[in-house]
């Protein structure tokens, strides 16, 4: 007996280690005794091998900036990457022309530990933080973004047996350059139900009167809800951010556990919104005429469910009718939604067409 309990000890005391050792790495940047090694995956190393980067020729020579990127026909799909093996994601970057066509045309798609259906797809700029096909440079937790589309997204992605990504265009722009960087990590000690990185992206065109947008139609099982990316086309150009959020947990049914006050209220702004207030964990990345990027992420302020979830948003206006009161209102509403659930998962829903996403913002 006395064995045993000290076999277990031994277990625990292991696991333990190997979970002080992911702390070291994330909030003790100094530590560098640790078997975790760095990778990363360019058109100029594909693999991620070690010692394999940098082997094409150009003009001037081997190794002089000879397969820098991949350039993509409409209906082209690359594999951004094929990771074998137990590893961490820890930083997505590309760049293409900063346009409509590409930024809703390009389409990300993820699969974790050989799931036959993603648990990630949407198109590129929503993935990276852009709403609407519209670049403009901001920061925050989670993403960075150029005003020339070059965007990062900083999320961590573990796995414990392999990781693909691939790219499709699926718009009609022809030979689009593509740059791209897939930096990781690989000996990493993953427990087996850790979350796996979705995002789903959902359009409605407009929304039904008086009925809520689901940013996040409902998902069984267990997980962490992360936050979203959000875009508004506001239809008649009157204010609108009287929607509150709500988030359904654990056998909501009617009424939701988490009930916000107001769009701009969950974003962090108040009184409405306001130019330069794109903050670390939400705000209001681009206001260009009756669109809006705004985000919000739940990272010091986690959302966990044990048997489902579902979050939704309201399309709610005040003043101008009705006496000044509140009213229902419809709009072009969009959003990717980013959450963690283990696998295997169910699949996502279909997401909208090309020239659903590319379709002019209803108005009225």
């Amino acid at each position: 007996m006395l064995k045993l309990v000290s076999f277990i000890c031994v277990i625990v005391l292991v696991v333990q280690c190997s979970s002080c050792r992911a702390i070291e790495q994330s909030e003790k940047p100094y530590i560098v005794n640790t078997p975790i090694e760095s990778r990363s995956i360019t058109a100029e190393n594909p693999t991620g091998e070690k010692g394999k980067g940098g082997m094409t020729a150009s003009n001037i020579g081997v190794g002089r900036k000879g397969r820098a990127l991949l350039n993509l026909d409409p209906g082209q799909k690359i594999t951004l990457c094929d990771i074998k093996g137990s590893a961490v994601i820890r930083r997505i970057w590309v760049t293409l022309p900063s346009k409509k066509e590409n930024l809703l045309g390009f389409v990300i798609r993820g699969y974790w530990d050989g799931q036959k259906t993603p648990s990630i797809e949407s198109p590129i700029g929503y993935f990276f933080g852009s709403a609407h096909g519209v670049t403009k440079a901001y920061q925050s937790a989670v993403h960075s973004m150029t005003d020339t589309a070059g965007m990062s997204i900083y999320l961590q992605m573990p796995f414990v047996k392999s990781a693909k990504f691939t790219i499709t265009n699926e718009g009609t722009e022809k030979n689009v350059p593509f740059y791209y960087q897939v930096d990781y990590t690989i000996n990493e000690q993953i427990p087996e139900d850790a979350g796996r990185l979705h995002v789903l992206f959902r359009r409605e065109n407009p929304t039904t009167l008086g009925q809520d947008f689901e940013i996040l139609p409902k998902r069984t099982g267990m997980g962490r809800y992360m936050g979203c990316v959000l875009g508004i086309n506001n239809a008649d150009n009157k204010w609108w951010g009287e929607g509150e959020v709500k988030i359904y947990l654990d056998g909501d049914d009617k009424f939701p556990t988490i009930c916000g006050t107001g769009t701009e209220d969950y974003i962090g702004h108040a009184w409405g919104f306001h130019e330069n207030a794109a903050f670390m964990y939400g705000g209001m990345a681009m206001r260009n005429d009756r669109i809006y990027t705004l985000y919000r992420w739940h990272l010091p302020d986690p959302i966990y469910w044990k048997k489902d979830i579902k979050v939704t948003i309201q399309q709610i206006g005040a003043g101008g009718v009705q006496g000044g009161g509140y009213y229902n209102k419809q709009e072009d509403v969009s959003a990717a939604a980013f959450w963690y659930e283990p696998i295997p998962s169910e699949a996502l829903p279909v997401m909208p067409k090309y020239e659903e996403r590319m379709a002019p913002g209803y108005t009225n």
